[in-house]
Parts: structure tokens; C-alpha cells; sequence
């Protein structure tokens, strides 16, 4: 449990806490996990394709990060600039306080601020749904990978976007340099099966 949390844009100063946060949250349970998405962040830091990072912060400690970069929309007409929502992490003793929720509403605002049509990502349609995002397939939106199913891919539409802005969502180099597009098994078709069951195609 945490006290007196203060949710603000990220400095350099930060980055230290970042990383150990992004670590251990999704190391958590998967210490393989915690590492490849704490080396994964660094590398899009330097890659320069950060849009915007918040952090939550309690007692000087970082204990919950979200960061926004860019995508692209690969739409018939040209290639619209777009935003993504990874990662978002919540230090392990900081968790079910709501600083994850807090944290994706930021990104969201940050994400309609820099004006782009969409804020996409790939996470938990029970989570995420919750908190305005829809799945991207309706709005005519494809995941960059196969890997990826379809009910985790899910959007925030922005006042700019328009229905020809539709297409395959292009990642930058660096996610693919770190295999952070999808999943792959096992763990993919056990996510495959899940989602399949709790969030069915929409008819």
C-alpha cells in the first residue's frame, strides 16, 4: 500500500525508476517477461519514437509508468500517424490502488492532446475495455502482427480520425528487433482459446 500518489509527465531523472518499475511489475510472475519489456522501453526511449510518458509517483519512488509512441495507420490513402499505449506497469506493493487506471486515462489525454486520429495497443479486453478502448477490427483496424488476437487489439478513436483511416497498424522497427509484435505459443494459443471463449466476434 502506497500513500500521497502524484501522476505527472516523465524527466530523465526518472528513467532509472522506469525501468526497475517496468521490471518488476511484469516480472512479477514471469521474470523472463520482466526483462525482454524492461529492455524493450529503453531501446524505444532511444530509438526517439517516445510521444509521451507518465508516471506515478509516491514518496520520491516511481511505482506505475505509462508511455505512449508512435505507430502508423497503413490506410489506401497515405500512412496517418498514429499513437500506442505500451507498456503500463504498476510496481507489485502499488496494485489495486488504481494507478493503473489513472495511468491510462493520462495516456489517453497525452495521446489526444499530440493530435492523432487513434491511441492503439494489445493488452486485456476485460481491462481495457472497462476503460473506453474497443476492438480494433471494428474500426477497420488490423493488427501488426497475426500473432496478436483480435479481441486484444483495441483502440481509442481521437476527434480526427475518419473511416478512411483504415488499415494495418504499422510498430517501428525496434518492437520487431525485440519480438514485442504478439505473442507466440504456447502462450498465444492459450491466450487464443481464452479470448475466444470470454469475448466471442461480434456477430
Amino acid at each position: 500500500m502506497v500513500e500521497a500518489i502524484e501522476l505527472r509527465a516523465a524527466t530523465e531523472d526518472d528513467h532509472e525508476g522506469i525501468d526497475r518499475v517496468i521490471r518488476d511489475a511484469f516480472g512479477a510472475e514471469d521474470p523472463a517477461g520482466g526483462e525482454k519489456v524492461g529492455a524493450l522501453w529503453p531501446d524505444v526511449r532511444a530509438s526517439g519514437h517516445v510521444l509521451a510518458e507518465v508516471v506515478a509517483v509516491a514518496e520520491d519512488r516511481v511505482v506505475g509508468h505509462v508511455g505512449v509512441s508512435r505507430c502508423w495507420i497503413d490506410a489506401r490513402r497515405t500512412l496517418v500517424d498514429a499513437a500506442m499505449l505500451s507498456p503500463l506497469s504498476t510496481a507489485p506493493d502499488a496494485q489495486g490502488q488504481g494507478i493503473g487506471t489513472a495511468l491510462v486515462t493520462a495516456a489517453v489525454r497525452a495521446s489526444e492532446e499530440l493530435g492523432g486520429p487513434a491511441l492503439l495497443l494489445e493488452g486485456s479486453p476485460a481491462f481495457y475495455g472497462r476503460r473506453g478502448f474497443s476492438r480494433g477490427s471494428t474500426h477497420g483496424l488490423e493488427a501488426p502482427s497475426r500473432r496478436t488476437p483480435d479481441a486484444a487489439f483495441q483502440v481509442v478513436l481521437h476527434a480526427g480520425f475518419e473511416e478512411w483511416m483504415a488499415g494495418r497498424v504499422v510498430y517501428p522497427e525496434v518492437w520487431w528487433r525485440h519480438d514485442s509484435a504478439g505473442l507466440r505459443d504456447p502462450d498465444l494459443a492459450f491466450l487464443e482459446e481464452l479470448l475466444a471463449r470470454e469475448f466471442p466476434p461480434p456477430s
